[in-house]
């Protein structure tokens, strides 16, 4: 595939939407194709699952139901979406990928890591992402973070946003560790810092991966 593929990564509350939305229009000012997307709810029938995964209004999901209904969005993704998109050279900019289940299935439910990697492995047809961007931060500053945008918007907390501080602190681990492990692909971003030195950091970094 000819184009780059970038993911986003991190726990609740670290700026993942907002820097997506600026390297997007930073790259496009420098006439490079890019598609914005994100799991689950890239497709429309990613929207479906979206939903089911996230609505906490719902009955609890089982964890091995969840992991399955990720997989299940990432399968529908990269065959009508993403796949495409880089066939086609497009930069392509996902909110959150394989290693999200990994950190929030794997570390933060608990679930068997080599069933996730085989099921990932499965979903994806093996597609990794050139680069991807881990945005760090404290589960509290993130938590509160997340709080604050809810009362704006006037939301409810889904489902993850529900959890004990444990789960968190869990998946932000199973981020940090899984950075450790592919240090060649992750860039670890101080997401404490304020948006416009991360997406600095963060747009260095994409347009190096680009040769510009």
């Amino acid at each position: 595939m000819s184009g780059l593929f970038i993911t986003f990564e991190g726990g609740e509350g670290t700026g993942k939407t907002t820097q997506i939305e600026l390297l997007k229009d930073a790259l496009a000012g420098r006439d490079v194709s890019v598609l914005c997307t994100r799991e689950p709810g890239g497709t429309a029938i990613g929207g479906l699952i979206r939903g089911i995964l996230l609505d906490s209004s719902k009955p609890p999901i089982a964890p091995l139901c969840e992991l399955l209904l990720y997989a299940a969005d990432r399968s529908q993704h990269l065959s009508e979406l993403v796949g495409p998109a880089l066939k086609d050279g497009k930069t392509v900019l996902c909110d959150r990928f394989t290693d999200a289940t990994i950190a929030y299935q794997g570390y933060g439910r608990c679930l068997e890591l080599g069933v996730i990697t085989e099921l990932n492995h499965l979903a994806t047809q093996g597609l990794q992402p050139n680069l991807t961007f881990l945005l760090d931060c404290p589960v509290e500053l993130g938590l509160e973070r997340s709080k604050a945008r809810l009362q704006v918007q006037n939301s409810s907390e889904d489902r993850f946003e529900r959890e004990q501080i444990t789960f968190h602190e869990r998946v932000r681990r199973g981020y940090l560790e899984l950075a450790q492990k592919n240090s060649k692909r992750f860039r670890v971003v101080d997401a404490a810092q304020d948006p416009e030195t991360v997406h600095a950091e963060i747009l260095a970094e994409a347009l190096k991966a680009l040769g510009k």
